[in-house]
């Protein structure tokens, strides 16, 4: 079955660095478009970042742009998100799924930006 399992989460001062990974099972992982989200406590669940499928675009939400970079490697099955400059409001549990959302959500790995 489908397994999207996110990690590499945790805490760290602001303005400091995390490389999340997420981990996909189960599908043909190098045909769908990828995107990691993020939801904050008591906010709905938004889109961060997104990949094309050969990675020949990608897109940001503006709150991350030039602070987030999304890369995949569809030899791993595996889509990342190297964050730097983590900003106190980045605080929130990350997911990964498709562009349209596609899969069930996996756990998510937690990001506590905070000193």
């Amino acid at each position: 079955q489908v397994q999207l399992v996110e990690s590499g989460g945790g805490l760290v001062q602001p303005g400091g660095s995390l490389r999340l990974s997420c981990a996909a099972s189960g599908f043909t992982f190098g045909i769908y478009a990828m995107s990691w989200y993020r939801q904050a406590p008591g906010k709905e669940r938004e889109w961060v970042a997104g990949i094309t499928r050969a990675s020949a675009t990608t897109n940001y939400a503006d709150s991350v742009k030039g602070r987030f970079t999304i890369s995949r490697d569809n030899a791993k099955n595996t889509v990342y998100l190297q964050m730097n400059s983590l900003k106190p409001e980045d605080t929130a549990k990350y997911y990964c799924n498709t562009n349209t959302r596609r899969f069930d959500w996996g756990q998510g790995t937690q990001v506590t930006v905070s000193s």
